[in-house]
């Protein structure tokens, strides 16, 4: 005798069948409502879940199942008459038992067309996703613990970053102030003080950075004339150059207007200013260069209309089984007290936020190339276009 049992075909599975089938589902409250919210039928998982039984639930309206707070907001009616006009609602909430208890339900209504097209009830299903909750909540918990230490890490990285910064600022500073006392030249001592100011004011900039980012406060970012901003940091950028080094640019004269924190750009500028002069031997031309520029996504996939800015060395090069590193906090080929390895990551972060890429172009013997894309206005672009 054969012990396997037949398998089911459609024409055996009757309408008893299936209400068989729903009664022994106990992971879900699945049950019937009339085209007003009046419970019509009730699963034994509906009884697990809600703590009902069927002859306390059948002809009870579906806010009973809702809070005080949810019945107020009308939140019942809500779904059910998104429902009925859309044909399904779907809902996350807290939900009360019999004995008072809240949980937190999934719940899916459906509505149930006859024949002609006409809604003759409504499907609910309700699962009690109550461990996953609380398990969302501790994460959320968690993270956000983690994000506060990364916070402090970040804090701790921009500060050894800043006095990276501030060792340049004031390598011009120092600079500056021993040519000037060494000149009788009203006009070159005004302009050397001037450089003075200015890298005081940039210094009391980053100052204020530091506490925006302390504070969880947007940096000030604005529509910068790249050409008025290159002309004016040219004397400032290239106090930080030794004697038998000089800086040469080269700047097309219609620049797009970028969006950006102008301090920012300066100091990733002065960055790379710096990492050509380290990369020659105290001598020799550094030249930026600046024009625009449309991409069509070979350039990191960026698109539209930018700004290339590049400065070139006649350094040495760079090893290619390095080049990949460039980029990282801390990572340096300088001697120890010579670098921190925060300039480039400066400048890569900062090309980030801004929309666009910092790309390198080196080759042994022959000097490098460091290319920053920037963005240009929305609208700069769009008038370019058209």
């Amino acid at each position: 005798m054969n012990s396997q049992l037949a398998p089911l075909s459609p024409s055996t599975l009757t309408e008893r069948h299936y209400e068989m089938l729903v009664q022994a589902v106990v992971d879900y409250a699945i049950f019937m409502l009339d085209p007003a919210g009046y419970v019509v039928s009730w699963n034994a998982g509906a009884s697990r879940i809600k703590g009902y039984d069927a002859s306390e639930a059948i002809g009870q309206h579906l806010s009973m199942f809702y809070t005080d707070e949810d019945r107020g907001a009308g939140k019942p009616e809500y779904l059910l008459g998104r429902a009925m006009r859309e044909g399904r609602a779907q809902d996350e909430g807290w939900r009360v038992r019999k004995d008072g208890t809240r949980f937190w339900a999934l719940v899916v209504i459906d509505a149930i067309r006859n024949e002609q097209g006409d809604i003759i009830g409504l499907a609910k299903i309700t699962r009690d996703i109550t461990d996953r909750h609380e398990a969302e909540g501790r994460y959320d918990a968690l993270r956000a613990q983690l994000f506060q230490a990364q916070k402090l890490e970040a804090l701790g990285q921009l500060s050894g970053g800043m006095a990276h910064d501030f060792n340049n600022l004031l390598t011009i500073i120092l600079s500056a102030a021993k040519l000037a006392s060494r000149t009788t030249d009203p006009a070159r001592l005004a302009s050397l003080l001037d450089n003075i100011q200015t890298a005081g004011e940039r210094g009391a900039q980053m100052t204020r950075n530091l506490l925006t980012f302390a504070r969880s406060e947007p940096k000030l970012c604005c529509q910068v004339n790249l050409n008025e901003l290159l002309d004016a940091a040219a004397t400032f950028i290239s106090q930080a150059l030794p004697k038998h080094m000089s800086l040469h640019m080269q700047v097309a004269d219609d620049l797009h207007p970028v969006q950006l924190d102008p301090s920012e750009l300066e100091m990733a500028l002065l960055n790379l200013i710096l990492n050509a002069r380290d990369a020659m031997s105290g001598s020799g031309v550094v030249r930026l260069e600046a024009s625009n520029q449309r991409l069509n996504g070979d350039v990191a996939g960026l698109q539209g209309e930018f700004v290339l800015i590049t400065v070139t060395d006649q350094g040495c090069g760079i090893d290619p089984a390095i080049r990949a590193r460039l980029f990282e906090p801390f990572f340096t080929t300088k001697e120890i007290g010579k670098g921190t390895g925060l300039g480039l990551s400066q400048v890569y972060g900062f090309a980030r936020q801004a929309g666009g890429s910092v790309q390198i172009d080196s080759a042994a013997g022959q000097g490098t190339t460091m290319q920053l894309y920037l963005p240009a206005c929305s609208t700069q672009a769009a008038d370019t276009q058209e």
